[in-house]
């Protein structure tokens, strides 16, 4: 769980890589993190025929590299990341199928719904919200996803 999680500790642009996509039928995104050097392994998303991959986000101040100070914007940033990564692969926040979340402290979930339903529009996807003990870098949320092209991507 912890390389998953880690993804989301760089700030950066996510490229696709396409060497393997020939050979494999993949197509991964990688994350370009802002320290020079640093890579990790494992891939932020991988596209594989009409269905994304989307490895855990947590939502760090991009300055700080630490959760946000309050739990609204820890959750939008979770979210941003997850839409920016989604929307890297041609896809839209409404072409998710399904969501994990995992927090610390379930006393959040109407916290983090509350943020959450904006990224939507329409059907929300399905979703497990699961209790764990902690997140790596004292994050309270942490989410991965699967999505899936619609008819208007073939």
């Amino acid at each position: 769980m912890w390389t998953r999680i880690i993804a989301a500790c760089f700030v950066g642009s996510i490229s696709a890589s396409s060497a393997l996509a020939e050979d494999s039928g993949r197509q991964y995104f990688e994350m370009t993190p802002a320290v020079p050097g640093a890579s990790l392994p494992f891939s932020e998303a991988v596209l594989v025929g009409d269905t994304l991959y989307v490895a855990g986000h947590i939502g760090l101040d991009p300055k700080t590299q630490k959760a946000a100070e309050k739990i609204d914007a820890e959750a939008q940033a979770v979210m941003d990341a997850i839409k920016h990564t989604v929307e890297s692969a041609g896809l839209q926040m409404d072409d998710l199928v399904s969501v994990t979340v995992y927090c610390t402290d379930l006393t959040l979930y109407d916290a983090f719904n509350t943020v959450y339903r904006s990224y939507f529009h329409g059907h929300f996807p399905a979703r497990a919200f699961i209790g764990v003990n902690s997140l790596v870098r004292n994050a309270h949320f942490e989410v991965s996803g699967i999505a899936a092209k619609p008819a208007r991507h073939k």
